[in-house]
């Protein structure tokens, strides 16, 4: 099977070329290395990948730099053209898409960065998929789409019309234009809400890293909502695991759906969500303790009220996923914790 995998150098796109590559796919990853956070994280995880910082930087879509079953391509999701001839060379069974601007709160300031990466970028993704007969879209979407909804646990047949950022909103916009060309073009598309997703790898701008890091500098952490709030917390493993059984469910439409009381995780068309949680959500205050306990220090802390854009409490319901494929996500928190402590110890050389 031959895989395109966008977000390549991200923390989750990352971790998931090397599972594939490991289980002997063929796999093309896509990455623009932007600045968004240090760009040395991301060169470092496509060295994992047998691709060094020169070879990143040096080739586009026409060569690409490769290692082995992995080849790896810098490129911008919204270059029109460059997407076209990309995926009308490339074959593609199946195409993965973990590129996206992430963040919720850098969203505020530079909505633009969004809508280019997110909106744009994903049309083009659609077109590829669509023109050149991909098989299975399988593309990320977030728990942030439920937004102000206040049922819980989270079910992906509840609504999610009302986000609290932008962020969330391209993220529901995805889901819709995926159903569009699920309906259109018969195109299997499977969207995947993550979880709060933390570990070994992860992003500088997500809590698990600016709080080890401050821990580990003797400076306060900031504790938003006076530390009032819940998190499905979701440990990479277990997310790459999610997506790579998704790969091998492809979609067809729900012969028994309803249009007068539809749901939104089916269709008629081969389309689907899931959300990939660990169903366990954890206040805030514990989950500081666990890093607190893996790092065996305790955090001075500055409590701080509620930001813009977040919300208070995400909780997964992933049993569609485990009746679809057979897994759910289980990783202990303390036990994610502790790999998440030591990797980043030993990647930025602190001694304790």
């Amino acid at each position: 099977m031959k895989l395109l995998v966008t977000g390549a150098a991200g923390f989750i796109g990352a971790a998931v070329c090397r599972r594939l590559v490991d289980d002997g796919c063929e796999v093309v990853g896509l990455d623009n290395i932007n600045d968004y956070y240090d760009p040395n994280l991301k060169y470092a995880r496509l060295a994992l990948l047998g691709i060094d910082r020169e070879e990143a930087d040096w080739y586009r879509f026409a060569v690409g730099a490769k290692s082995g079953l992995f080849k790896f391509i810098r490129m911008n999701l919204e270059d029109r053209q460059a997407m076209r001839m990309l995926f009308a060379n490339g074959e593609f069974d199946v195409v993965v898409n973990l590129g996206a601007q992430a963040g919720v709160r850098y969203s505020i300031e530079n909505p633009h960065a969004y809508i280019e990466s997110n909106v744009d970028g994903f049309i083009n993704v659609l077109e590829g998929c669509r023109r050149n007969k991909v098989k299975h879209l399988v593309y990320a979407s977030s728990s942030s789409v439920y937004g102000l909804n206040g049922k819980a646990p989270f079910s992906e047949h509840d609504g999610t019309a009302h986000p609290v950022s932008l962020y969330a909103a391209t993220k529901k916009s995805n889901e819709m234009m995926a159903h569009a060309y699920s309906k259109l073009y018969d195109l299997p598309a499977t969207g995947l809400r993550f979880f709060t997703v933390y570990g070994p790898w992860g992003r500088p701008d997500m809590s698990p890293f600016l709080f080890m890091d401050a821990i580990l500098h003797d400076r306060p952490i900031k504790v938003f909502n006076n530390g009032d709030m819940w998190r499905d917390f979701t440990y990479i493993d277990d997310i790459v695991e999610g997506i790579v059984r998704v790969i091998g469910v492809t979609p067809r439409g729900d012969d028994n759906w309803n249009d007068l009381d539809p749901d939104p995780a089916t269709s008629t068309a081969p389309y689907r969500i899931y959300n990939i949680g660990n169903q366990r959500p954890t206040k805030l205050m514990d989950y500081i303790s666990c890093i607190e306990k893996a790092i065996g220090r305790e955090a001075v802390k500055e409590f701080l009220p509620m930001q813009s854009g977040d919300v208070y409490r995400t909780y997964a319901d992933s049993s569609a996923l485990a009746e679809a494929t057979g897994f759910k996500p289980d990783t202990a928190l303390q036990e994610g914790i502790d790999k998440t402590v030591a990797w980043f110890e030993n990647y930025y050389g602190i001694a304790r």
